[in-house]
């Protein structure tokens, strides 16, 4: 694989740079310039949605071009946009959903209007999400279905005006092939949303209930029964997501900035032969990755989905994840348990301890790395049972 960049490619680099450092709100400006800036990267030819094929309003970049904005964009603070509506479920509705779909919600996902949130794992239903036993019963007349069940772990469902949500319409032949694939309007009467709190003390997460809940059949993606299908594609799209190899980069570069400032003895952390080690090999592990996602991202580019590779960066990404936030509590010490009270030790510590805690579920959600191990078994080394 090449890994220089050629001249287009250089000067693609320099534009994204040049537009964040002129358009880019910063501080306290980072709300209420929100809207501005999404405007200005839609001015761009697609910005806003830079994982959209040119066909759909996306800037049709090439894999390098998708590399180069997400390690330009890693390292600085973008307003925020949830993944779940532009990221995950959007593809999904260009691949498999009906004109009126794609029409009716894929502005609303662009402009920012809605959040989405993913209704997929239930309890004891987790990893062998195909166990799932929310029930969509189709009415006589077969102008609705009526959903009983409950779905757990749904982040942001609190927040979200609309689930995508995966329930089961027939218990006949594999667990698989009764799926059913719905968009589920959060307003509907028989929802109930209650909070979870998490190890790291936040709410983002929650239990969602549905009792007798009536979606319109026009709510349903694709075929009855082929839900697991269209399931599988966005979990690629998710799962390449979660491994955010370019934000964990930028964490390790800070993190060896930082080391720089703890004093041990007469001379820093970094210096440390044992914490230098650990760094050095953190990444390695993340560079080689790098080329991992790479060609992922070609795959991408040929056939419109992320493939089994997304196995890989979610299982790599998320432990390479989770080691840089464990040197990153080492690297504080016992100031890393003052996370939430006072100012006091290094300033990085307060936030360390708090993404440490949030992110011992990284290589849960998604698909626990178990499952991962899985996938690459079977369907990228080909090891059958």
């Amino acid at each position: 694989m090449d890994i220089d960049y050629t001249q287009e490619e250089r000067q693609f680099q320099q534009q994204v740079r040049g537009f964040l450092d002129e358009n880019l709100p910063r501080g306290n400006e980072m709300w209420s310039k929100r809207d501005a800036w999404f405007k200005s990267l839609q001015a761009q030819g697609g910005w806003d949605v830079p994982k959209w094929p040119a066909e759909f309003g996306g800037p049709g970049w090439t894999p390098v071009q998708h590399y180069i904005w997400d390690r330009e964009t890693a390292g600085r603070s973008l307003p925020p946009v949830l993944p779940f509506g532009q990221v995950m479920l959007a593809p999904i509705l260009m691949r498999y959903g009906s004109k009126e779909q794609q029409e009716r919600f894929l502005p609303d996902i662009r402009a920012n209007k809605v959040n989405w949130c993913q209704g997929y794992s239930e309890p004891g239903a987790g990893s062998d999400l195909a166990s799932l036993k929310t029930r969509a019963v189709l009415s006589e007349d077969g102008s609705k279905y009526v959903v009983n069940g409950t779905k757990i772990w749904t982040t942001m469902g609190h927040m979200a005006q609309w689930m995508f949500c995966l329930t089961r319409t027939s218990s006949e032949g594999p667990k698989q092939e009764g799926i059913t694939f719905l968009l589920i309007n959060m307003k509907t009467p028989g929802i109930t949303v209650k909070p979870i709190f998490t190890l790291g003390g936040s709410h983002h997460v929650n239990q969602v209930f549905f009792d007798n809940v009536e979606v319109p059949v026009e709510n349903r993606v694709g075929e009855e029964g082929k839900g697991w299908t269209y399931a599988k594609g966005l979990l690629q799209h998710e799962r390449s997501g979660i491994a955010g190899i370019s934000r964990t980069l930028t964490a390790l570069s800070k993190l060896k900035k930082n080391a720089r400032s703890v004093r041990v003895g007469d001379r820093t952390l970094l210096d440390d032969s044992s914490y230098k080690r650990k760094l050095a090999e953190t990444e390695i592990e993340l560079r080689a990755l790098e080329f991992a996602e790479l060609r992922s991202l070609a795959d991408a580019q040929q056939t419109g989905e992320p493939g089994t590779a997304s196995s890989i960066l979610k299982l790599k990404g998320t432990e390479l994840q989770q080691r840089v936030q464990e040197l990153t509590i080492e690297a504080a010490g016992p100031y890393a348990l003052n996370a939430g009270f006072k100012e006091a030790g290094p300033k990085f510590s307060k936030m360390g301890m708090m993404m440490y805690l949030n992110g011992r579920a990284a290589t849960v959600y998604g698909g626990c790395s178990e499952v991962q191990k899985d996938v690459i078994a079977k369907r990228v080394l080909g090891i059958k049972d």
